[in-house]
């Protein structure tokens, strides 16, 4: 996870340092390739980078404090690196998951199940069980076409005790292979509690907003 907390420092360094105000740099060798603006007041930019191995991307998420945290995809979806800057903890994938996420298998089944664990040297090891399912329903949102699907994981200590579950709707988009969140219920010891996360604009380079830093939509709401 050294990686990922390095590049969390230098995502974050320009940030207050950049000529350009709310507009955010990346580091040398990355390229953004769209900005969504969700509706829980955060914007996310979603990039690649050069050092990075083939079909691997990144995002890096802010609200109106600045970065929440930055994550490592691969070319399946799976997760790979999380960190976390608020909290100070970071999770990577395991070695060899259980039942691996597979972005393919959904594309050519309409389903995916996967059974794997993230690696934390702060909180231990999680395993996440769940499925992914393509309900079949398409929207354009601000140009941009997505698959939505049904999705429900739940998350577990090294001992087996349930974290919490979540059960909701995302969406994807089939030529950038990745995720983009939705609507939730996520049930913990503590709770219930209603997410909705979905795209309401997505920037381009070149056009107004991409790469800003600062979120447009739904803050200064009660959002949990």
């Amino acid at each position: 996870m050294i990686r990922a907390v390095a590049l969390f420092l230098c995502l974050a360094g320009p940030v207050a340092a950049q000529e350009t105000p709310f507009r955010f740099n990346l580091p040398a060798g990355c390229e953004a390739y769209v900005t969504m603006q969700a509706a829980n007041c955060k914007v996310t930019h979603y990039f690649t980078c050069e050092a990075d191995p083939e079909g691997h991307q990144r995002a890096v998420v802010l609200d109106e404090q600045g970065v929440t945290h930055v994550a490592r995809i691969d070319s399946e979806a799976q997760w790979i690196e999380l960190f976390h800057p608020l909290a100070g903890t970071s999770e990577r994938l395991e070695s060899q998951p259980m039942e691996p996420a597979s972005f393919s298998d959904l594309l050519a089944n309409q389903v995916d199940e996967y059974d794997f664990q993230t690696l934390s040297d702060q909180t231990g090891p999680t395993r996440y069980v769940g499925q992914d399912r393509l309900t079949g329903r398409q929207v354009v949102i601000d140009g941009v076409t997505l698959d939505e699907t049904a999705y429900e994981i739940t998350a577990y200590t090294a001992t087996g005790d349930e974290i919490w579950h979540i059960k909701g709707n995302e969406f994807i988009n089939r030529d950038w292979r990745r995720f983009f969140p939705g609507t939730s219920v996520v049930t913990t010891p503590n709770g219930r509690v209603e997410r909705n996360g979905s795209p309401v604009e997505f920037m381009f380079p070149d056009e107004s907003g991409f790469l800003s830093t600062r979120p447009k939509h739904g803050c200064g709401l009660a959002i949990s």
